[in-house]
């Protein structure tokens, strides 16, 4: 007998009738998809940031902010709302893994430019020029007064919404 394959039917038969699928195996797998994506070329470092991730999951921790606080200024970033200085620094060392340089349009080191900055503004000003050399600043929601986001490659646009999306990140390209 012959059965015409359809693609939106394939999932369903991935398991058996009986079988039950481990949630956290595939909470993990989707979290190791989302760290590959953060992590272009550096399988190194996302393997180390899914082993933090692993443990905060391990203790029951929300699967956000597992890999929010595994990834922190290794692949992401978490700033305060009124902490421009603080988001320069780790937009800087982020793009720097990259071999790129953020051109924020005043000297950013300069007090009345920090003053002055405001870091949706300045999230704005990175998506940019990320642009420019084919990388993305996605961002998403934290549900406090902070800011908080990763960069990954352009041409993994689709599949970094996918993923994240299924981890319960709320994403976006640039500010909030």
């Amino acid at each position: 007998m012959h059965s015409e394959y359809d693609p939106d039917d394939n999932f369903p038969r991935s398991f058996h009738d009986d079988a039950d699928p481990d949630e956290d195996a595939a909470l993990e797998a989707v979290a190791w998809q989302l760290l590959l994506l953060i992590n272009p070329d550096d399988e190194d470092g996302a393997m180390e940031q899914f082993g933090r991730c692993r443990e905060a999951l391990a203790d029951g921790a929300d699967p956000v902010e597992a890999l929010r606080d595994a990834i922190d200024w290794r692949a992401g970033f978490h700033v305060g709302e009124s902490d421009p200085a603080g988001l320069i620094d780790v937009l800087d060392e982020l793009a720097a893994r990259f071999n790129l340089r953020i051109d924020w349009g005043d000297d950013a080191d300069d007090d009345d430019f920090l003053e002055n900055a405001e870091v949706p503004a300045l999230i704005s000003v990175a998506f940019d020029r990320l642009r420019e050399h084919h990388y993305t600043l996605w961002t998403y929601e934290t549900g406090d007064h902070t800011h908080a986001g990763f960069i990954a490659r352009q041409r993994d646009d689709e599949a970094l919404r996918m993923v994240a999306g299924a981890l319960g990140f709320h994403v976006r390209t640039g500010a909030l």
